[in-house]
């Protein structure tokens, strides 16, 4: 579809100034104003959580219902039909706004719901995308287990063949979400026979069926973000096989894809950088010594390369493409990790010692956190060897 790229700007900032608050000017806050808590680094209790899942829903649905919901999907499964740059128009203008947090969309949006419209068949296409898109279904990705992390050939939940269907058995782990989500993408093995690459079948599953449970998994900063979820004779139709029996890897394959994707942008978002807020702590803190000013800088470059390289890569017409997001979340770890350590510098002792100083012990959720970071999407490892030998052609 072609819309002009002036007359679409105009429509997104007459919507964006009709339903949300502009930010005041500058990234941050004052000092010690206002909530002092680092976004995608909190912890937030089961009831704020609540709250924050309803307003992000409630806006994607003003959204969605404003055709700006899905902007590059197809018309025929409710997207608007428009182009890149159309998103990178809405993104852009976005960034001036306060509107609720979309975090809980990560995985629906940015990885079930990309999986199902490049494998799945128009029925399933039909029942999922726009209701995924407009927050209707919240979706949730069963891929991990006990024993096959990142090596997800090796799960062992297993589907057996029923007339019409699967009956699923088995177990997932570190399941983002499942309690909140309506659907879920599932890995399983349906050929036990069949080398253990081949033998795997994605499904799209309800999360609310008596045959699933979901038990939280309390995290060492003392939320539940992550769950167990336990299958036990699950039926499964045909219908909602993702692709073909038997092509689970090359659609696994995809979906982690979608997630590293997801997960190297999230650093290009004022929300979710803390680069600004460390930049206003050193201030505030009086770590403003020239080796302390290097560090900082030395992060604002840093962030810069990380997002100009996985656009560039991204935008490549030539086989790099594909491994974009694998260098993109390595290149957005590796600059979390080197933030952690330069936050530990500018706080000091308030970074692991509460000491009700504004803007301090909130910093400690970080240094914990950002190491998740390293394993979810593909280990560092796993991501470094995919980066070597398929990007740029170095030997096993």
């Amino acid at each position: 579809m072609s819309v002009d790229p002036e007359e679409f700007r105009s429509r997104v900032r007459e919507f964006l100034e009709s339903h949300a608050e502009r930010r005041p000017h500058g990234i941050v806050p004052e000092w010690g104003e206002g909530d002092d808590r680092l976004s995608g680094f909190t912890t937030y209790t089961a009831e704020e959580e609540k709250v924050e899942t309803a307003a992000a829903r409630s806006w994607r649905r003003t959204l969605f219902d404003a055709g700006l919901g899905w902007l590059t999907g197809p018309v025929e499964y409710g997207g608007a039909g428009l182009g890149p740059e159309h998103q990178e128009i809405y993104d852009a203008l976005a960034a001036d706004f306060r509107i609720p947090s979309q975090r809980c969309f990560v995985v629906g949006l940015g990885i079930v719901a990309p999986t199902i419209a490049g494998h799945g068949g128009s029925d399933i296409k039909e029942r999922y995308l726009a209701p995924l898109h407009r927050a209707d279904l919240m979706a949730c990705q069963l891929f991990s287990e006990p024993d096959a992390g990142s090596d997800l050939a090796s799960v062992r939940t297993r589907a057996v063949r029923e007339p019409g269907g699967w009956r699923v058995t088995g177990q997932k782990v570190w399941t983002s979400g499942a309690h909140y989500s309506d659907i879920g993408e599932l890995l399983v093995r349906t050929d036990p026979e069949a080398p253990k690459h081949r033998g795997l079948t994605i499904m799209i599953v309800d999360m609310h069926d008596p045959a699933i449970e979901v038990r939280p998994l309390r995290q060492i900063t003392g939320n539940a973000d992550f769950n167990e979820v336990f299958i036990d004779g699950l039926f499964v139709p045909d219908s909602h096989v993702v692709g073909e029996p038997g092509t689970g890897w090359r659609v696994a394959s995809s979906t982690l894809t979608s997630e590293r994707r997801a997960m190297s942008r999230g650093g290009n978002t004022r929300d979710y950088d803390p680069l600004p807020r460390l930049q206003a702590a050193a201030r505030a803190l009086g770590r403003t010594d020239a080796a302390t000013r290097v560090q900082l800088a030395e992060l604002a470059v840093l962030s810069r390369v990380v997002a100009v390289t996985t656009r560039a890569l991204a935008a490549a017409d030539d086989d790099r493409a594909a491994f974009a997001p694998a260098l993109g979340k390595l290149l957005m770890t590796d600059y979390l990790m080197r933030l952690r350590g330069v936050a530990d510098h500018v706080i000091g002792p308030g970074i692991v010692a509460d000491t009700g100083e504004w803007g301090t012990w909130v910093w400690h959720e970080l240094t914990v956190r950002v190491l998740s970071q390293r394993i979810a999407g593909g280990t560092d490892e796993i991501l470094k060897n995919i980066v070597a030998e398929r990007l740029l052609g170095l030997p096993r």
